[in-house]
């Protein structure tokens, strides 16, 4: 049996990193499992996420909600990430996490770094945020599976899933003000990364956040996620791959667009 099982799960490598990693960042909801108080039953809802810099899954939740209640009294659960597409919805990659749900508090840097980076890829939640009853929970994977489609499964554990070192806090510190003049001053270049590197249709393309790996892009209700070259090594180094990867995006169409290093 033991054996049977090491066949159909297969050797985690990049390529299935990577997936997990787009499947996280491009979520815009999830299927939060959680254990019923009192009767120790499953309980399974859906809740609006986005991700924290080092790649951590962030929710946003009432207090009067059943499934906060659960993870105030067991913050065991589990998400589920990953939309279906057309046909066949099982033909199509999903990724559950096991976490330990953890609540920032209100005025923490973590609280407020959390906030700031859920209301970025979910801007209408400002309508509620700041009420009493809502929490930001921090959702700290410890393991996870992935199926990325017939016949590729893996797992994956923390150190798959998030990101360590200095350049966790060194991007956060600037984050903010790095979106706020791309997306003021360079939207050109944002729809260039989003054509180009993750194949996006559309316009309106702004920047929610960056990370060592990436950036995360919305218009609309769309996300798309797209990587760096190579992970990020500083802080410093965010400005310099921005204007390569622009340059690189536009050399097909050089004459169209103006030039990010302005």
């Amino acid at each position: 049996m033991a054996d049977r099982k090491k066949d159909v799960i297969r050797e985690t490598d990049a390529e299935a990193v990577r997936l997990a990693s787009t499947l996280i960042r491009s979520a815009r909801f999830g299927a939060l499992a959680v254990i019923e108080p009192g009767t120790g039953s499953p309980l399974a809802s859906r809740v609006g996420i986005a991700t924290d810099i080092d790649g951590a899954p962030l929710i946003l939740v009432s207090m009067l909600s059943a499934h906060t209640r659960a993870v105030l009294a067991d913050p065991r659960c589990s998400l589920l990430v990953g939309e279906p597409g057309k046909g066949d919805p099982l033909a199509h990659p999903r990724l559950t996490l096991v976490c330990r749900a953890v609540r920032l508090e209100r005025g923490s840097n973590e609280h407020v770094r959390a906030e700031r980076r859920y209301l970025n890829r979910n801007p209408k939640a400002k309508l509620y945020a700041g009420l009493g009853d809502f929490s930001i929970f921090r959702l700290e994977p410890e393991r996870a599976s992935l199926n990325g489609g017939f016949g590729k499964a893996y797992l994956l554990d923390r150190s798959n899933l998030i990101a360590a070192g200095p350049i966790v806090d060194e991007l956060a510190a600037g984050e903010q003000s790095a979106l706020d003049h791309m997306n003021a001053d360079h939207l050109d270049a944002i729809a260039v990364y989003a054509r180009h590197f993750a194949k996006a249709k559309g316009d309106g393309w702004t920047l929610t956040g960056f990370d060592a790996e990436g950036m995360d892009l919305a218009s609309g209700d769309s996300i798309c996620r797209v990587f760096f070259p190579e992970p990020l090594k500083t802080a410093r180094d965010l400005r310099h791959v921005l204007v390569d990867m622009a340059r690189t995006g536009r050399q097909p169409a050089i004459h169209k667009v103006g030039s990010l290093s302005s």
